[in-house]
């Protein structure tokens, strides 16, 4: 096992009826004056707003609703001032990843007067200052319930970044909230879990054998689960099993004692910000043909890849290793979630659309990305190629 540092501060506060903890947990923290940020109009209509404002009856509430999917840059902007102006000393996300994503910048907003946050979203500051966030979760997707990072789209740009960012330090996860999702935010989601995994197991660094097992077995219990709840969304077992996969997907976890690639949602982020697609199907759009790519990298890799996870036994380290690609993106077809950009909805771009895409991954040419295979212009735009039909 290879040496890592590992610090999960969020408390996990998971089953049915979780959320009737959420006054407690505040409290917790000495703080009085919340802002609870949401996302469209199914949280009220549903009840589950109302219900958290009664719950935080004693306490002083700013509700703010308007998150989107690719958490937009003025909204946030607009949230930190509203916090600012209300004194709020606490920011309670009740979402999936966007709205806690969103929560995390207002937090670092407000703790930070002065400083715009697209400035740390670009790295040009470095907030270490922050207010607590919560979550109340009510989509098994994105882990930012228990992740270090948030992503932000800046809607004059087009440019969808992600950062750094404190972890919340409680997440709410009833499984029963989520099964109201509609069917293609779930699919995203399921794909979204996995693929955080994926994009941390595939690393040259070996060795890690536990780590390993681990990120094998949760892909393998999302995918069993993925179908079962397909099958009969109304299934709590199915549900609950991967909300809690999503959540430690994304804490690290599966991916202890390695580096993080994330080379699919460095491709994926472009996608989404310029053509404002789902998250969780930009990142399945670019997967297989990324692995196609750079496999020859470390093939035995993918080749156990496709022994531990699908049972791929017969031929060749090559052979094993393509079968293995083409297994992950035959799942991925059978969920339902594209795999070429005719699929993700935006029809096949222009190779001159293709280079702009690369040049936004690698800042027009002048960096590489990601770890496993360093990813220069030139092979950035080679994958688009792969998936541009």
């Amino acid at each position: 096992m290879h040496s890592f540092e590992y610090h999960c501060p969020t408390e996990i506060i998971f089953g049915q009826g979780a959320e009737d903890k959420v006054a407690e947990k505040i409290r917790k923290y000495g703080d009085s004056r919340v802002m609870i940020l949401y996302g469209g109009g199914s949280a009220v209509r549903s009840g589950l707003v109302p219900k958290i404002e009664q719950l935080l009856g004693g306490f002083e509430v700013k509700t703010l609703g308007g998150v989107k999917p690719n958490p937009r840059l003025s909204f946030a902007r607009q949230a930190v001032q509203e916090a600012l102006d209300a004194k709020i000393n606490f920011v309670l996300a009740v979402g999936g990843g966007s709205v806690i994503d969103t929560a995390k910048a207002v937090a670092l907003g407000a703790a930070n007067p002065g400083v715009d946050i697209w400035e740390h979203w670009t790295g040009k500051t470095k907030l270490e200052k922050t207010l607590p966030v919560g979550a109340v979760l009510t989509i098994a997707a994105a882990g930012s319930e228990t992740s270090d990072s948030a992503v932000l789209t800046d809607e004059a740009s087009g440019l969808k970044r992600g950062s750094i960012t404190p972890r919340p330090v409680f997440a709410i996860m009833n499984p029963e909230l989520a099964l109201t999702v509609p069917h293609y935010p779930l699919i995203c989601g399921i794909a979204d879990i996995i693929m955080h995994t994926l994009e941390r197991y595939f690393s040259k660094i070996e060795g890690n054998e536990f780590t390993d097992m681990v990120a094998e077995s949760l892909i393998k219990n999302v995918m069993a689960q993925s179908k079962a709840l397909l099958k009969n969304p109304q299934d709590l077992h199915a549900m609950s099993e991967i909300m809690w996969c999503g959540s430690v997907s994304h804490t690290g976890f599966t991916g202890l004692g390695r580096d993080r690639d994330f080379s699919a949602h460095k491709l994926g982020h472009e996608l989404s910000g310029r053509y404002d697609v789902a998250h969780g199907a930009s990142l399945t759009t670019v997967w297989a043909s990324w692995a196609r790519t750079v496999y020859t990298v470390k093939p035995e890799r993918f080749a156990n890849f496709a022994e531990k996870v699908f049972g791929i036994t017969g031929g060749t380290i090559d052979e094993r290793a393509h079968a293995g690609i083409d297994a992950m993106e035959n799942y991925f077809r059978e969920l339902g979630t594209p795999i070429n950009f005719s699929e993700l909805g935006i029809g096949i771009q222009s190779d001159d659309e293709l280079k702009i895409l690369a040049d936004m991954v690698t800042s027009n040419g002048t960096k590489k990305v990601a770890t496993f295979q360093p990813l220069d212009r030139e092979l950035v735009l080679e994958i688009y190629r792969k998936a541009n039909h």
